[in-house]
């Protein structure tokens, strides 16, 4: 996810990507963050008042900004925007967010938080994009598992940036 110096900057989406998340973000009712990503992404908050941006940037903004947020951590004593911090455990968060009414995915970021939603046998889909390069260390996109996990493939998209986004959904 990340190389030994803790930075993606390998990620950032050309406007066909753009596009592409601007569509899939919609599915989602809400985001849980961890705290590095959480920090990272807050740029977001004010995009759009950026006049570099493009149009797909200034439509992810739009979309950004009032989807509601879960931050775990245990360093940060409060978020911003429309953030809360998380008042218990990922688990109990994840049961209390799919019993609460209201539509759209739980999706999940941070190498970390998912690695822990992931252990826990929280995640009923994973979606990847897988970038043409080899990040050489840092933090791994799949923790080692006590276990085997069959996933079926659901969906996949090749871009001409060499981009492929991976959807699998957790074989039961």
């Amino acid at each position: 996810m990340v190389g030994p110096d803790g930075d993606f900057d390998w990620t950032a989406p050309d406007e066909e990507v753009f596009r592409f998340w601007n569509d899939k973000i919609r599915e989602v009712g809400v985001h849980l963050w961890g705290r590095r990503l959480y920090e990272t992404m807050l740029y977001w908050e004010t995009a759009d008042q950026d006049p570099s941006l493009d149009d797909s940037q200034l439509e992810w903004a739009a979309i950004w900004k009032p989807l509601p947020k879960v931050v775990f951590s245990t360093t940060l004593s409060a978020v911003q925007g429309n953030a809360r911090l998380a008042s218990g455990g990922l688990a109990e968060e994840i049961e209390r967010l799919r019993a609460e009414p209201g539509e759209g995915d739980i999706a999940i970021g941070g190498a970390t938080l998912a690695a822990e939603a992931a252990g826990s046998g929280l995640i009923d889909e994973y979606r990847a994009m897988v970038y043409p390069v080899l990040v050489g260390g840092g933090i791994p996109f799949s923790p080692q598992r006590e276990r085997r996990l069959d996933l079926e493939l659901v969906e996949t998209r090749t871009f001409s940036s060499s981009v492929v986004y991976l959807r699998h959904r957790v074989a039961r």
